[in-house]
């Protein structure tokens, strides 16, 4: 075939080694044979093609080195060698391909020096190649490089002074951990102004954080962990508001925690750890609501700990001011972080005892407080009945629960709290069953609430976060009476099992109130509660507690301003604000919830009903999964078969003969939420008239918004076929959510040789 243009076979499972006559087609200009399962060697032959534009050979298992012969392919302008085991060195003849802009060989077994002129010509845009045993010096042509976009270096032995880098008006992604550069950050990055993440730790990086960092209005992500920074953090970097992981930890950064870190609003992962800052912490971090990791550890910060940072609900992964100077009392409003997994708040000066609040920590894994000035009962409970004694040790006097503790007498201040607890109980009525789970206590937080000192002064009177101040009636009567009694005005939604009420209680909050239909209807009611006090993911929506009585039964969720994906979609005036941008980080929030599910819990969870009015959004288009009512906690000692149960159209075909539930259930639901999405309706009647047939990009997007621009239009195309996959009629060659997310991370920036919206994609007879 030797007029042959364009050959792409990506994304199948083609075994074998590149035949040698594969060279002899020297009119091709693009050859796509990535995703596969390839071995042996590039043929030397190679460089006979010397039309090629686009060579793509990536996740294979090719072998031995990149041939010298590439040399001769001068107008390639896309060289894709990345998740191979490819070794040898680079060949210095890449610096002479004039025309080059994306080379990419991450991941192979490379060695030696990269070539001196790789970016010569100033075309280079794209150049990665992590995870490699790479040496030598950084070459001037690449620190210097303006026409750059995305390069990642990491995982090598590279070293060189970078002290001139950073005027890269391009730049999007620079990332060069774990290699041996020296030197200073320059100002000059305050001029990469399109720059969201630079990762540079793990070395000898010396000097000051500039304050031009602060023009960088779109970075998202700063690590510079890990080298021999000094000085203070600069307070200009408030200008950072993009900023959702801020890595500065293991430097030499002095001075305090300036306050301006708290208009960070998108903050999730703050580590400081490991510096030599000091001073207080009030009136900075306690303001980054969305933080899910905070690490403060190893540095001489003291005062008290603000009764605020109670407020920081979402923290999850780690909370750790462990190796201060912190005194005085734990705050009981710690209490109502329910979701944190890992508590440290050893080798300070903390006295007092351990808030019996905490008792409501379900989600912790590790807690340590010792060495500190400790005294008093541990609280009582499972968790803390199985904790290390190496957690308490170094106090003044804990007793406890905790084994290896001595036992003590119940205080009778501890009797007076029990007593309390028997006289709220009491006051509950007898029909009314109030139980409290996962993050009940924030049912009560004023989260949007300026906090002055005055009003933190009156959190610490009324103690809101401690559980033993939940009053069950009052809240019921607050939630009937704010619907009135579950009028038809207040309704937001009907489903099969129930109806989705506005509750906006007299403080302030509002909530999500969805009310059950039937009494009887036992199973969906607790399937619901028996899935999601197991499960917590910000792209999950968050239960805070349930009632029951002879009246009626209703769980209580947080309030989603946006409503579900299919009222937006069929909202003509909310329509323009579904651009393509937004729907692939809904469908990313999607993915990325239910990997959890699958794969990240304690058991598989299978959602079953995974569909458009079950995708719930709030103000920034964030996306959650909501209504468990029919999920099912897969195990492997039982069949996993059930009754069939879901939404029309989103079913998967093997549920029409087998009632058995696995994960591809919901894999085939999220292929064709996937397609709904963009194309803006539901694909049955599309799909049902095109099984097995190809058809463009172009005809499977929604025509009420203008076409996605070319730096989008990829990624975009990487997602539908990604959905075209799930919807596979056999569920054996359907992909994971965990590949799902791969793909979708991995979708890059425009390929100008690609023509995406004209691309075919093969519709599979799954509706036939």
């Amino acid at each position: 075939m030797i007029n042959l243009e364009i050959l792409f076979l990506g994304e199948n499972a083609l075994t074998g080694s590149l035949p040698n006559n594969l060279c002899n087609l020297t009119k091709l200009t693009i050859l796509e044979l990535f995703s596969n399962q390839l071995s042996g060697h590039i043929p030397r032959e190679i460089g006979r093609m010397m039309n090629l534009e686009i060579l793509s050979l990536s996740y294979n298992t090719l072998t031995g080195p990149i041939p010298n012969s590439i040399r001769n392919l001068t107008k390639v302008t896309v060289i894709d060698l990345m998740f191979n085991q490819l070794s040898g060195h680079i060949p210095p003849e890449i610096g002479r391909l004039t025309r080059l802009a994306r080379f990419q060989a991450s991941i192979n077994n490379l060695s030696g020096d990269l070539p001196s002129g790789i970016c010569g010509r100033g075309q280079l845009q794209y150049f990665t190649v992590s995870g490699n045993n790479l040496v030598g010096p950084f070459p001037t042509s690449l620190l210097s490089c303006r026409s750059l976009v995305r390069v990642r270096l990491e995982g090598n032995q590279l070293e060189g002074d970078i002290s001139e880098m950073g005027v890269h008006p391009n730049l999007v992604y620079i990332g060069i951990s774990s290699n041996r550069p020296f030197g200073q950050l320059s100002d000059g990055w305050g001029e990469c102004c399109n720059l969201t993440t630079l990762r540079a730790s793990n070395k000898n990086i010396t000097g000051f954080i500039p304050q031009s960092i602060g023009q960088l209005s779109r970075l998202q992500i700063l690590d510079v962990s890990s080298n021999k920074l000094e000085g203070q953090i600069p307070p200009e970097i408030d200008g950072l508001s993009a900023l959702f992981n801020l890595s500065l930890g293991n430097n030499l950064l002095q001075g305090g925690i300036p306050q301006e870190i708290g208009t960070i609003k998108e903050l999730e992962y703050l580590d400081l750890s490991s510096n030599n800052l000091s001073g207080s912490i009030h009136g900075s971090i306690e303001h980054c609501s969305k933080l899910r990791t905070l690490k403060l550890s190893h540095n001489h910060l003291n005062g008290s700990i603000p009764i605020e940072l109670g407020m920081l609900v979402n923290l999850q992964d780690l909370f750790d001011l462990s190796d201060n100077s912190f005194e005085g009392k734990i705050p009981s409003q710690l209490g109502s972080l329910s979701m944190l997994e890992n508590l440290n708040l050893s080798n300070n000066a903390l006295n007092g005892s351990i808030p019996s609040s905490f008792q409501s920590l379900i989600s912790l894994l590790s807690m340590d407080v010792s060495y500190n000035k400790l005294e008093g009962p541990v609280p009582r409970s499972v968790f803390f009945e199985d904790a290390p004694t190496e957690w308490f040790l170094h106090n003044n006097q804990l007793c406890g629960v905790v084994k290896g503790l001595p036992s003590c007498e119940i205080t009778q201040s501890h009797g007076q709290h029990k007593n309390y607890k028997v006289v709220l109980l009491a006051i509950i009525p007898d029909p009314i069953t109030l139980v409290l789970i996962t993050t009940v206590v924030t049912l009560l937080r004023y989260k949007r609430k300026k906090y002055s000192a005055e009003s933190g002064n009156d959190l610490e009177q009324t103690k809101l976060f401690t559980i033993w101040n939940f009053d069950g009636q009052d809240l019921y009567k607050k939630i009937v009476d704010s619907t009135e009694n579950f009028g038809d005005s207040h309704c937001i939604g009907t489903g099969g099992s129930g109806s989705v009420y506005r509750a906006e209680l007299p403080s302030g909050e509002i909530f999500a109130v969805k009310k059950i239909h039937l009494m009887e209807d036992d199973e969906s009611f607790d399937h619901e509660i028996d899935a999601l006090i197991h499960i917590r993911h910000r792209n999950i929506v968050k239960l805070f507690g349930y009632c029951s009585t002879p009246q009626g039964r209703f769980l209580v969720y947080e309030y989603m301003d946006r409503g579900s994906l299919a009222e937006s979609l069929k909202n003509k005036e909310s329509i323009a604000e579904l651009d393509w941008i937004r729907r692939l980080n809904i469908i990313n929030d999607v993915s990325h919830a239910l990997s959890y599910m699958h794969h990240d819990c304690f058991a598989p969870i299978v959602h079953r009903d995974i569909s458009s009015s079950n995708i719930l959004l709030d103000l920034e288009f964030r996306a959650c999964i909501s209504d468990f009512g029919i999920a099912k906690i897969l195990s492997a000692d039982d069949s996993n078969c059930t009754r069939l149960a879901g939404t029309k159209g989103y079913l998967a075909p093997e549920l029409a003969y087998s009632t058995r539930v696995t994960e591809k259930c919901d894999i085939y639901s999220f292929g064709v939420l996937t397609l709904e999405l963009f194309m803006g309706h539901h694909p049955g009647d599309f799909l049902s008239s095109m099984p097995d047939k190809s058809t463009s990009l172009k005809d499977l997007l929604d025509i009420r918004i203008p076409l996605p621009a070319a730096e989008v239009r990829s990624k975009v195309f990487k997602v539908i076929a990604f959905a075209v996959r799930c919807i596979e009629p056999n569920p054996s060659r359907c992909p994971t959510m965990q590949q799902a997310i791969k793909v979708f991370t991995a979708a890059g920036g425009p390929d100008n040789h690609v023509d995406h919206l004209h691309t075919g994609i093969v519709i599979p007879a799954c509706w036939s």
